[in-house]
């Protein structure tokens, strides 16, 4: 597992035509020489995100950034909150229970020592099956074993409220990264992979280049349901082309994904982290089509977790005005 996601890392960097700065020495001698980021488990989008926007910085600032594989969103603000990590990767809707002290694991707790950086891409819930299965909707899930991502992760923390609101109930519910879960799947282990990530989701893919596979989302009965239980999804859809299989767009709920930071990095670093990024977002599609959202424009898909003083100075300077209320030092 270690070696594969030192890979993913790699061949990331190296698609972007960044060189590697294993010995990046910080352009202000005030910087850290060095911060890690919570990224995800193999098989989904952070996966492949998070070194390809890490590499776009260390070049940038000349900051080195190491990786830390975690479960997903939940665990990236756990660290980000205690600075085990400086920097993160989340969705929206989970950041909202962090910041609330909403949701079983926040266990009340509130998490605000979290800030904005950028908009990163939409995280569609959608799912897979094997054609074989006879499974195309949700609602033909009942009685049936489904996997749903790592327990830490958006889909692990939300696809259980989704089933609950529409009534299903599966025969077991398995939690694990996506690459594990869409071999058991593929294996016949698994009846379905329900998850959220941005698009294509990579486990998806590969799936559906050796099987024959039904890839699904959610009728608009099911939709309106869906968001009248859990008001933080909106609905949206997957363009037909985004996978092989789908021979029209899917119906999908989602969630915003932005990355985030520790409130305690310096101001100018935060500024130069947000205009590396926002600025070569060309680079950044090299590595993930999800990339294609990470822009400038999308900073109001945050409507209430405060931007870092740096990032938000960023953004107004290019013309996008943050609010007081929604800025933080």
């Amino acid at each position: 597992m270690i070696k594969r996601r030192t890979l993913m890392a790699a061949t990331g960097a190296a698609g972007l035509g960044v060189p590697t700065l294993a010995w990046a020495q910080p352009r202000n001698s005030a910087w850290p020489r060095a911060l890690n980021m919570g990224t995800a488990a193999p098989g989904g989008t952070y996966a492949i995100y998070g070194p390809a926007w890490g590499q776009i910085v260390q070049e940038a600032t000349g900051v080195n950034i190491s990786y830390r594989t975690t479960q997903g969103p939940n665990q990236n603000i756990i660290l980000t909150n205690r600075k085990e990590v400086e920097l993160g990767m989340v969705t929206m809707g989970v950041a909202l229970q962090a910041w609330n002290g909403q949701g079983e694991w926040t266990q009340g707790n509130r998490f605000r020592d979290i800030r904005a950086l950028f908009p990163m891409y939409d995280t569609p819930f959608h799912g897979v099956a094997l054609v074989r299965s006879g499974i195309t909707d949700h609602s033909q899930l009942n009685g049936k074993s489904v996997g749903v991502g790592p327990r830490g992760g958006t889909p692990g923390t939300y696809y259980p409220l989704i089933l609950r609101s529409l009534g299903v109930t599966p025969s077991a519910i398995r939690y694990g990264s996506a690459s594990d879960l869409i071999g058991q799947v593929a294996d016949g282990l698994l009846d379905a992979f329900l998850f959220a990530s941005g698009v294509p989701i990579p486990a998806f893919s590969e799936l559906e280049t050796t099987n024959q596979v039904n890839i699904f989302g959610f009728t608009t009965a099911q939709m309106d349901t869906i968001v009248a239980a859990i008001p933080e999804l909106s609905k949206g859809t997957v363009p037909r082309g985004t996978y092989r299989t789908p021979t029209a767009d899917l119906n999908i709920l989602g969630v915003y994904n932005f990355a985030i930071g520790h409130k305690s990095l310096p101001d100018d670093l935060a500024f130069e982290i947000t205009k590396a990024v926002m600025t070569q977002n060309a680079r950044m599609v090299q590595a993930t089509a999800a990339s294609k959202e990470t822009l400038a424009a999308n900073w109001n898909k945050n409507t209430f977790l405060p931007f870092h003083p740096g990032a938000a100075k960023w953004f107004r300077e290019n013309g996008h005005a943050i609010p007081d209320n929604l800025v933080m030092a």
